[in-house]
């Protein structure tokens, strides 16, 4: 209604109604009803019995009804995020931005936009006047708030429309310190080949495979190791037939090994540390792995009561990085894993605890080739699962516990790995995906992608 229906007319000053009132009329029989507050002549949600149109169905998460997979109200539509995001989900039905009538049409808008100053409210009234017709406006307010919005509400998304938004609302996104500081508290994890004396390249040993070209056993450097200790295919390891070691992180033991426990004295100019140097790097790797995992648990909130013990086993193995070689080679680190997994597995299950619906699990399964495109799994358990060449593609995996997946030339494109836990460079390197996939914000899109 435009502001001028709250203008008085010419007739004495009697003021029509505004948009959020409702004319009160004489009781005689030869009065006419005049239209509802809608402006159509349909009666009101209090004169029509409150008619309301069922909700939307439940969702696939077990969430309340009316919600979908972690919708808002019908209202809000889905968990609106920017029109970036909404286009990175690539279909043309994602590629809208949902909710935008929702949005114009939330409740109290138009009134808003239509209110108006006491000047324009037609003039001055009595005090018996004025309560009575601020009674009528409330009621007919409440009405309003009551009726359903039939242009949201009755509307359901396609089928493809219905998945979860791409990289919003994960537990880890709520709970998590901010991508920068994240990625500050594992700096140190994360491998720096400038500081490393090429140790991946001669510690460990490779078979002559579809990973590798060649043969070649621990201790011995690899052909293509430069005397400045870089890779001189690094920029066509796979085309040379070593993809294999693109997969590869060392979660910065290269540099800890090079620079700290060897004092930064290499190998070559130091023949007789080559051989502890060389038993020492798998040592340490391990090691930095499982910090890896401490640290991003200690990141989630909802994993606080593990806090205090984990902050322990954060400080235990760090001490242990730090020790001497001859102290790194004879630790158990078989019995070390086994106590630290215990911390994560209860941080897991009280972060996943947070999401709505059964979660499904799938820990230890054997998923070798599973076709699973599309598939909800968020907050599911994948520890340890077998997805080699699983088809994965557009799934959603917020929230999912990947640790020890093995996640080799599994498809990930276009999934949603917002939040995932545990989730590793090395695995993401081994995987497949594209510009679609979405990955936490600590971890990097691989260049074979």
């Amino acid at each position: 209604m435009s502001p001028q229906h709250g203008a008085p007319s010419s007739s004495g000053g009697r003021k029509r109604p505004s948009a959020g009132e409702v004319r009160k009329q004489p009781s005689s029989a030869g009065g006419r009803r005049r239209p509802s507050a809608d402006g159509q002549g349909r009666p009101s949600s209090q004169e029509a019995g409150e008619r309301r149109r069922p909700s939307a169905p439940q969702g696939r998460d077990g969430g309340n009804p009316g919600k979908g997979r972690e919708r808002g109200t019908a209202g809000q539509g889905r968990e609106r995020g920017t029109a970036g995001q909404d286009r990175q989900r690539g279909t043309a039905g994602q590629d809208r931005k949902r909710g935008a009538t929702g949005q114009g049409g939330e409740p109290g808008t138009a009134g808003q936009g239509g209110k108006r100053g006491a000047a324009g409210q037609g003039g001055k009234r009595g005090a018996a006047g004025q309560d009575r017709t601020s009674r009528q406006a409330a009621n007919d307010r409440s009405a309003r708030k009551q009726r359903p919005d039939s242009k949201n509400q009755d509307r359901r998304p396609p089928r493809d429309d219905r998945r979860a938004p791409r990289g919003r609302d994960t537990v880890q996104d709520r709970t998590a310190p901010r991508n920068g500081e994240a990625a500050a508290d594992r700096k140190d994890l994360q491998a720096d080949c400038a500081s490393c004396f090429g140790l991946c390249c001669v510690a460990l040993p490779f078979s002559r495979s579809a990973d590798f070209a060649v043969d070649k056993p621990a201790g011995q450097p690899c052909s293509n190791l430069q005397q400045d200790f870089r890779c001189g295919i690094h920029a066509q390891l796979r085309d040379k037939g070593y993809p294999g070691c693109t997969v590869f992180d060392c979660f910065g033991a290269g540099q800890k090994v090079s620079q700290v426990t060897f004092g930064g004295t290499d190998w070559r100019r130091a023949p007789k540390t080559a051989r502890s140097m060389f038993q020492v790097f798998p040592v340490m790797r391990q090691l930095h792995e499982l910090l890896w995992y401490v640290t991003e648990a200690l990141g989630l909130a909802p994993a606080r009561p593990v806090h205090k013990e984990l902050r322990k086993a954060q400080a235990h193995i760090d001490g242990l990085t730090r020790g001497s070689a001859e102290s790194i080679t004879e630790l158990d680190v078989n019995a070390l894993r086994g106590e630290v997994n215990t911390l994560l597995l209860k941080a897991s299950e009280l972060t996943r605890a947070q999401v709505p619906g059964r979660k499904k699990n799938h820990r230890g399964a054997d998923l070798m080739g599973a076709k699973l495109s599309g598939a909800d799994l968020r907050g599911a358990s994948l520890r340890g699962a077998l997805l080699v060449a699983a088809d994965l593609s557009a799934a959603d995996l917020r929230d999912a516990d990947l640790i020890g997946a093995d996640l080799r030339d599994a498809d990930l494109s276009g999934a949603d790995l917002t939040g995932a836990l545990f989730l590793t460079q090395a695995q993401l390197n081994a995987a497949r995906g594209d510009a679609a996939t979405v990955l936490p914000p600590v971890l990097s899109r691989p260049a074979h992608w």
